[in-house]
């Protein structure tokens, strides 16, 4: 090749070149400047998604006190100086939230996603308080009352352990979950109280407790079939290979 076509080719890529590297400074001060105006956007609320709502706790509008951060209104925080993991740590510290999850989307609205704790039980002695899904105590809510089984008697707020296996139990079982309205604690033992029937049921102690289940519902199949539920008082489950009732 000449020399004059050799200066050509190399006036070429050097244009090239030069179109490349403007090019790319211009693809880097757009994306420079979007993602400094998306970080100065000023943001805005969606409305709080409850994953379970059924049991109002906490309400939208605590929520949303968190997300103020003392500036008047969300409307005042740019994206840029949200701290969505401080967020999340200060809902989830809330008494009534189990998780929670914040995220904003591309043109600045703040998405919340809560996750109430779930009572299993309320307790009422001289303190007024809930046990949770994990045995934990939990405060009673302004906004809504919980319609759980309602335990009284000598219980011990700093070991609720026992107490919660027989709560789980309960729970767990459709059928006593349904039935059972109250728990009576006496020491290391427990008296269930029967929603329908006007008779008591001594379980005893949380041990053996699927077996004690088990047999008061194969009892109570057989009494309601003979006609014979409402003549009972008392039904004890004590021994967990017997049934033994008490008739009026």
């Amino acid at each position: 090749m000449s020399k004059v076509g050799l200066n050509k080719r190399f006036s070429e890529n050097l244009i090239l070149n030069i179109k490349l590297i403007l090019l790319l400074g211009v693809l880097v001060f757009l994306s420079a400047f979007a993602s400094g105006r998306n970080a100065s956007r000023f943001l805005s609320a969606t409305p709080v998604v409850f994953e379970n709502p059924e049991q109002p706790l906490i309400s939208e509008k605590t929520v949303n006190k968190l997300l103020i951060q003392n500036n008047g209104s969300i409307k005042n925080i740019r994206k840029v100086a949200l701290d969505l993991n401080r967020l999340e740590s200060e809902l989830i510290a809330n008494p009534y939230v189990r998780n929670a999850n914040l995220y904003v989307s591309v043109n600045g609205e703040v998405g919340v996603d809560v996750l109430q704790k779930k009572p299993l039980a309320r307790v009422q002695t001289n303190e007024s308080y809930y046990i949770d899904e994990e045995g934990k105590y939990m405060p009673t809510s302004p906004n809504f009352s919980v319609r759980v089984p309602l335990v009284t008697g000598n219980v011990d707020k700093k070991n609720l352990f026992d107490l919660y296996t027989v709560l789980k139990s309960i729970g767990s079982d459709p059928f006593f979950n349904k039935e059972i309205e109250g728990v009576i604690v006496q020491g290391n033992k427990y008296i269930l109280l029967v929603r329908e029937f006007d008779f008591l049921i001594d379980f005893g102690t949380s041990e053996n407790r699927d077996v004690k289940i088990s047999n008061f519902k194969a009892f109570y199949k057989k009494a309601l079939k003979d006609k014979t539920i409402e003549s009972y008082n008392r039904v004890n489950l004590q021994i967990a290979s017997q049934v033994i009732c008490t008739k009026r």
